[in-house]
């Protein structure tokens, strides 16, 4: 059984950020009745403009932020200006929307930066997640929870499924794990119909939060050297955005979506030298250096994503050859604009 796109009402909480913003234009392409929610606090605009010191490519990152605004204007999808820690005023804005599905990404989507401040990143993570959870239930038809890969810690295997077992590491991955515990709790206790999303190592255009493939590129084309953590062994299973956002797309269309767990990678790990000699390929200049892993950071490998296949017909279509290198002419072309208007 499928449920139409167009017309159907969305909101997107969190919906300003790299995931949310390619998702909404997407589904408003499809015809949908989209809504994005979002403070613009967390790795967006005002987070930017406001922060104090030294901030890494801060002027890049108002830019391109800027930028996701700016697209989201021109194709009319409306941006609700509201913090989601805030239970009252979060509640009044959905109830204006009527969303029919509820898709939850607000977060603080970074481990390093979680580990420093747990606090906040609960706050921005599980206060704001129980806040739509507890709206959802009973008004809306599917909640769709965005987790991550972290929530496995260190891979036993070169791969893992949904049924592998869970032992998250550090205060990231824990605190995703939690998140899906409460969405299933709402669905044992209120009926709430949910989909849980584990992705992993994303990239594409428009990615603010210094993931590894994002730092590789604008170290390569400020002529910085390139550094990897650890030997260059690790493997991720590298995924392109476009990938993530047309199995989100299916997750919404398919009823054998609901109450499951999926996988919505790529499906092949891929070694982080593998990723550097991409650079290297198109970057010949570049220097990449190899320095200490962090403790904190787990053994990975490849996600199987037959699952999501099966039900929902996922078919993921960007190789790291493919999706990377488009990544990478994305970046030339905005610093290449840059450089004309200075």
């Amino acid at each position: 059984m499928t449920f139409p796109i167009a017309n159907r009402r969305i909101a997107l909480i969190g919906g300003a950020g790299f995931i949310g913003h390619h998702l909404a234009l997407k589904l408003k392409e499809l015809g949908a009745d989209v809504h994005v929610i979002d403070s613009l606090q967390v790795n967006n605009l005002y987070a930017f403009g406001r922060a104090q010191g030294d901030i890494v490519n801060r002027d890049l990152y108002i830019d391109i932020t800027s930028e996701r605004l700016d697209l989201l204007r021109n194709a009319r999808v409306p941006l609700h200006l509201q913090d989601a820690r805030e239970y009252h005023a979060l509640t009044s804005v959905l109830k204006d929307i009527k969303p029919e599905v509820v898709v939850q990404l607000a977060a603080v989507a970074h481990a390093g930066k979680s580990n420093k401040d747990p606090y906040s990143t609960f706050d921005h993570s599980l206060r704001t997640l129980e806040n739509a959870l507890d709206y959802s239930r009973g008004n809306v038809e599917h909640f769709i929870f965005f987790s991550s890969s972290m929530v496995y810690g260190n891979f036993m295997d070169d791969s893992v499924s949904e049924e592998t077992s869970c032992e998250p590491l550090g205060i990231y991955g824990a605190l995703k794990f939690a998140g899906e515990k409460m969405v299933i709790a709402y669905n044992q206790v209120f009926g709430l119909p949910y989909t849980i999303i584990r992705p992993s190592a994303l990239y594409g255009e428009r990615c603010v939060s210094r993931r590894v493939g994002q730092i590789f590129i604008e170290n390569a084309i400020q002529g910085s050297d390139v550094v990897v953590h650890g030997d260059g062994s690790d493997r991720l299973d590298f995924t392109y955005i476009g990938d993530l956002v047309d199995g989100i797309v299916k997750t919404v269309e398919r009823k054998e979506a609901r109450n499951q767990i999926f996988n919505m990678t790529y499906g092949s790990a891929r070694s982080i030298s593998e990723m550097a000699q991409i650079i290297e390929t198109h970057f010949p200049d570049v220097t990449v250096q190899y320095k200490e892993k962090d403790a904190l950071m787990p053994e990975r490998g490849t996600l199987n994503v037959d699952k999501a296949k099966k039900l929902i017909g996922y078919e993921p279509k960007w190789p790291l050859e493919k999706g990377y290198v488009r990544y990478i002419e994305w970046y030339k072309q905005k610093f290449g604009r840059a450089s004309k208007q200075n």
